[in-house]
């Protein structure tokens, strides 16, 4: 497994040699791989617990891309990748499961940028991850990164429409669940994901790059909320858009009609901070 504390060192060196926004930027080709292995037991033990899911089962819809992020990291940190990876940020995700996956299945796993496209605040890529079987596909996502920076006339959504699913922001979702977060939320998380950003270390860390404290993770919110659906293990689809970052310690309120989701805050707990959609299967595939 390649080693995400390296890439965020080597992403911290790279990043102020590289421009964001050059109007001839191109995407490497480079397609890094994992070879197929099972799930680890003790990571995925401590991720289930730190995310709501059952202590036994199906692998959570959302784990394979924890699995792949380190070799996210690792593409976006070359230097033949055009965006800085400091301070990217994650916008959106979309998850497609095929079959339901186990533990014990022998996950291919392979990530590849496919786009660069022009945004308000900037340049977002896509970055996809796929998971395969015995080379089959059985599991594939989406994740939106921005990179912000100043944009010339013409770089606007109105030139280029923005990959946004329906927004459930501005329907009326029922309070489900209240959840008081942890200020070592972001720590305990990293330790089950390996993903040791700073920004959702510690108060100083996070200060470096702009947050008054940490953070929480974004595929921590995401995972909370599939986790506290009635049929987790039948999740075959989700799309979640991260809207605002939720701040440790804190309180949020987990809001749902059962297929539209968001994560709220504030006094009023009108800060939306996550919004998304999942839809199931009928019945668990056999796998």
């Amino acid at each position: 497994m390649p080693s995400l504390t390296l890439s965020l060192a080597r992403g911290a060196l790279t990043s102020p040699l590289k421009r964001a926004g050059r109007p001839d930027a191109t995407l490497p080709a480079d397609r890094p791989s994992l070879p197929a292995a099972p799930a680890a037991p003790g990571p995925l033990a401590a991720y289930r617990r730190i995310c709501g899911f059952a202590d036994s089962g199906p692998l959570p819809v959302t784990y394979p891309h924890v699995l792949a992020f380190p070799l996210a990291m690792r593409l976006m940190t070359r230097r033949r990748f055009p965006l800085p990876v400091t301070g990217l940020v994650h916008t959106w995700i979309e998850i497609s499961a095929h079959r339901t996956l186990h533990p014990e299945d022998r996950l291919e796993l392979t990530v590849y940028a496919e786009e660069l496209t022009p945004h308000r605040r900037g340049t977002e890529v896509t970055v996809v991850t796929e998971a395969r079987v015995s080379g089959e596909l059985v599991w594939e996502s989406r994740s939106g990164y921005l990179s912000r920076h100043a944009t010339r006339p013409g770089t606007s959504p109105a030139a280029a429409p923005p990959k946004a699913a329906p927004d459930p922001a501005a329907a009326d979702l029922p309070a489900v669940a209240e959840w008081r977060l942890p200020a070592d939320l972001g720590r305990r998380y990293a330790a089950a994901s390996g993903d040791r950003n700073p920004i959702h270390l510690y108060p100083l860390t996070a200060r470096l790059f702009g947050f008054p404290r940490a953070i929480a993770h974004g595929m921590w919110t995401v995972a909370r909320c599939l986790a506290e659906a009635p049929a987790p293990d039948l999740i075959r689809t989700v799309r979640a858009d991260f809207r605002a970052p939720v701040l440790l310690p804190g309180t949020v309120t987990y809001a749902t009609d059962g297929t539209a989701f968001q994560l709220r805050g504030g006094g009023d707990g009108e800060r939306v901070h996550l919004t998304g959609t999942a839809s199931a299967s009928g019945t668990p595939s056999a796998g």
